[in-house]
């Protein structure tokens, strides 16, 4: 559907979209009152009148057009007050990972110029005062939580409020000039990629590539008026911000902000939205959870199971061929619904029309199951340097284990990853098409792609070609019009006999089994490849009837499970691409310990480093 008012740039969203609801009770966003425990809804008109008052403030203390407001926040109604308020001002929001350490930060804070940075609870303030001396240019604090003690150049959000709302009502006309003088092409914010190596780029996004990306999500995507969007993912990061933040404002969607990633499968019943954004970790999550109580039910319970699941995927099938289902087989359905499938949907909130899938590959098994228990699963694709989404699922036909059509106005080609030439390429406005080409990088062209990289011409040089293309340094290729993600060129794994291994797909295969919470598979300039496995140790210790705890990873039945794990598989597949040996890691690869990216991206490098002594292991006595 298209989106409720006609805009180019974030002002004009905002402020069209709060004139459409003015006077009445609609509610922008939601959130849960941490005194009272209840969910608390705010108004267009009080989310307009606190968004100005912010801008107010902001304006009061010398922000203006260009300038650099910094948000350390989780997910929260101020962090979109914070962003709007910088929008209206022609400011730049950056916005920073809460799981990043204070030297990150400081460097971040310091490459973008903050003059003002925005913070939640106690523990950013502390990561705050701990780097604020090393960024000259960082004038002001603005502090959520209300401090123990004095910090320097800190004000509290509740008084920053009050300043901007009298600063507001006496400076309305010259802060309105402001936000109706905003031009698309105009920085919006400085999305700092968490990078698997090296410092992070702030990729430099415009009005016109957040609006131009909202605009396409609205002509391929359903949202309605009434549609309610449980936001968890991190603000901060390209696919929530436009999707699940920009896409949901231009919809009239009301945004429900979760109490913490944690908490998303208490809040789900609680706030039953209408539709999910997340990453494919969390369905897989799911997925698992559903086929461990399976596998360790009665026999019956098995047969149900998958009778309703082979049921889903019929459905499915005719639904996608446009056909209606008989009345047998709606009645085969609902009675899987009630016995199987209910359950699902009832974890959900029991309300969820689809859900889109971004970040990372999605297991096409897990699409198909989602789908044949009544829930469309859309996968899309893209970087933050491409505002993010370059492709989408249609909603109608999801081809599983692709990323689906080019989105409008944007044109994605595949070029030959050693001669250069581009071998196909497909632009929004050119489906149907039954395009299939051979594998090469993805590069792309539309008014979604990053102008470059803040302060890093350099960086910026290596991505764009002399033609404009942006090399996303993905491997894919076009299968009947649906494009096809292999892995990131750089993880490919180049074996001692010369072999080109990309480690993704060979990873995902592992991630829909239950003893599997991690796998990264190793073989840099090796005879063979091996597997650094982090294991579920509920799902081993209930296989084997063993206690949990880190004894499972040395005990003999547990060892002998994963043996025959990758042992099934290697039957399977190339003799370069089988896996020969592996090792149980004890601690999961997490951000804290610096083995994933914020975006929860394997550091591939450090990982191998942090393990030397197991993956040798693996290796000894080979020549």
């Amino acid at each position: 559907m298209p989106a409720l008012v006609d805009f180019d740039t974030i002002p004009q969203l905002f402020n069209r979209v709060a004139e459409h609801y003015k006077g009445s009770s609609k509610a922008a966003v939601g959130y849960k009152d941490k005194k009272t425990k209840a969910w608390e809804d705010i108004s267009w008109d009080d989310f307009y009148d606190q968004v100005h008052a912010f801008a107010g403030y902001l304006h009061q203390r010398g922000v203006r057009k260009g300038d650099r407001v910094a948000i350390l926040s989780e997910n929260r109604p101020e962090w979109a007050i914070s962003d709007l308020a910088t929008q209206l001002l022609g400011a730049v929001n950056v916005a920073l990972y809460t799981t990043l350490p204070a030297s990150q930060v400081g460097y971040i804070l310091k490459d973008s110029g903050a003059k003002v940075l925005v913070v939640s609870v106690g523990l950013q303030l502390r990561k705050a005062d701990a780097i604020q001396n090393d960024c000259p240019e960082l004038e002001q604090i603005v502090s959520m939580a209300v401090p123990r003690k004095k910090h320097a150049n800190t004000v509290t959000w509740m008084s920053a409020m009050e300043q901007g709302a009298a600063h507001y009502v006496a400076s309305k006309m010259e802060v309105d000039a402001i936000g109706n003088d905003v031009l698309p092409d105009d920085l919006s914010a400085l999305i700092y990629t968490s990078g698997t190596t090296g410092n992070p780029k702030g990729v430099m996004m415009s009005h016109r590539n957040f609006v131009s990306n909202a605009k396409a999500a609205h002509k391929v995507i359903d949202l309605y008026e009434d549609d309610i969007h449980l936001s968890f993912l991190p603000l901060c990061h390209a696919f929530e911000r436009t999707a699940g933040y920009t896409a949901m404002l231009a919809g009239g969607a009301k945004i429900v902000y979760a109490e913490s990633i944690d908490a998303v499968s208490k809040n789900l019943p609680e706030v039953k939205p209408t539709l999910m954004i997340s990453v494919p970790r969390l369905f897989e999550r799911v997925y698992n959870v559903i086929n461990k109580s399976v596998e360790e039910g009665s026999a019956i319970k098995k047969g149900i199971f998958h009778w309703a699941v082979e049921t889903g995927n019929t459905v499915a099938e005719k639904r996608r061929a446009e056909k209606s289902p008989g009345p047998i087989l709606r009645a085969q359905h609902n009675l899987a619904h009630k016995l199987v499938f209910s359950t699902l949907h009832e974890k959900l909130g029991g309300r969820v029309r689809f859900a889109v899938s971004g970040g990372a590959a999605l297991p096409r098994q897990i699409g198909e199951f989602f789908e044949a228990a009544g829930i469309t699963l859309i996968e899309g694709y893209g970087l933050s340097e491409t505002a993010p989404v370059l492709s989408i699922s249609p909603m109608e036909y999801p081809v599983y284990g692709t990323v689906g059509h080019v989105i409008p106005e944007t044109t994605v080609a595949i070029q030959h990853l050693e001669n250069g030439k581009i071998i196909g390429q497909l632009r929004g406005e050119d489906y149907p098409s039954d395009l299939t080409t051979g594998a090469g990088e993805i590069i792309a062209k539309g008014p979604n792609v990053m102008s470059g990289y803040w302060n890093n011409s350099e960086a910026t040089a290596d991505v764009f070609d002399d033609e404009g293309w942006f090399h996303t340094g993905d491997v894919g290729r076009f299968e009947n019009g649906h494009l096809k993600i292999t892995d990131r060129i750089k993880n490919m794994i180049v074996s001692k006999g010369g072999k080109n291994i990309y480690p993704g797909p060979i990873e995902e295969q592992f991630m829909t089994n239950p003893l599997v919470d991690q796998i990264m598979v190793v073989g840099e300039g090796r005879e063979f490849l091996t597997a650094l496995v982090v294991p579920d140790l509920e799902a081993l210790a209930s296989q084997t009837q063993r206690e949990e705890g880190k004894n499972l990873l040395t005990d003999t039945e547990a060892l002998i499970l994963y043996s025959e794990l990758f042992q099934t598989y290697s039957k399977s597949t190339a003799s370069h691409e089988k896996i020969r040996d592996f090792r149980l890691v004890a601690e999961p690869f997490s951000v804290e310990n610096e083995l994933l990216t914020p975006t929860m991206k394997l550091k591939r490098k450090a990982i191998e480093q942090a393990h030397a002594r197991l993956v040798e292991e693996m290796y000894a006595g080979v020549v």
